[in-house]
């Protein structure tokens, strides 16, 4: 017993020696790996499902998704379909069709470890294909004769017309279509683990646009309203995605190296004479 206490003893200092032998590391480097994650966001647009349930007159679905490609680009994409009627003062008419925006998204915060948090600017090519349908028209006559029925074509007897009737038979024009240039701003916060809620203002330059010879392109789907005399249009989004991860990539840390300053010598006492 006597020897097992005298040999464990002996070890422990040994190995006491031998540990204290080693320089102390008053700074030591950080060895955790920081990663982020890469990979696709899928979603849906919230905005044109709100409009939908609330207009009967309009319906549209957009899909929103993007891929991270390095620590602050993402390739981006929105696909969506849109009908939607509109009335005017002298004729109503429907636009129906598809669009699809290929762009990238170049986020410029700054998160925290952990965090993927964006407030992005980009840009977008857009194309669009679609149809559109005047429903009915009014002719527009600068010497008509106020609430004249006589002066109406098959007028309605309990109704009152400034213009004279032109025609209720609906008119097709289809193969249309139209490109544009798209400057997006938009934020994604991340509400819960890989859920997104995001938002978006988008401005259009119509780069092309062919119209039917007797009716003009009014409302374009994924560019909207389009006014007369301008290339430019507004539009915006809000969406909720889907963050799936594929893999992840190490993490570039900033790292200061401060210089520790030096430990001042203690004075030494004089020597006696």
């Amino acid at each position: 017993m006597l020897r097992y206490i005298i040999s464990s003893f002996l070890f422990l200092t040994f190995l006491l020696g031998y540990s204290q032998s080693k320089p102390i590391d008053l700074q030591p480097k950080d060895t955790v790996a920081h990663t982020d994650p890469y990979g696709i966001r899928v979603g849906i647009d919230l905005s044109r499902l709100l409009i939908s349930f609330l207009n009967d007159d309009y319906q549209g679905l957009e899909l929103v998704g993007d891929y991270r490609i390095t620590n602050k680009l993402y390739v981006a994409a929105e696909l969506g379909n849109e009908k939607n009627t509109k009335q005017e003062d002298l004729y109503n008419f429907t636009t129906s069709g598809s669009y699809i925006k290929l762009g990238v998204d170049y986020n410029t915060y700054g998160n925290w470890y952990g965090m993927n948090n964006s407030i992005h600017v980009g840009g977008r090519y857009a194309y669009s294909t679609f149809s559109q349908t005047l429903n009915n028209y009014q002719i527009f006559d600068t010497n008509r004769y106020w609430n004249d029925p006589d002066y109406q074509i098959n007028p309605d007897p309990d109704a009152v017309n400034d213009f004279p009737w032109g025609s209720d038979v609906a008119q097709e024009f289809s193969g249309l279509n139209a490109s544009w240039l798209e400057a997006v701003l938009g934020i994604k916060a991340e509400l819960f683990a890989n859920i997104y809620l995001g938002a978006s203002v988008r401005i259009g330059f119509l780069v092309s646009n062919k119209e039917p010879d007797s009716f003009s392109n009014l409302w374009i789907p994924g560019f909207n309203k389009v006014t007369d005399g301008s290339k430019f249009g507004v539009g915006y989004n809000y969406s909720i995605t889907y963050f799936l991860p594929l893999y992840k990539k190490a993490k570039k840390i900033k790292e200061k190296e401060e210089k520790q300053p030096p430990i001042p010598e203690k004075p030494r006492a004089p020597e006696n004479p």
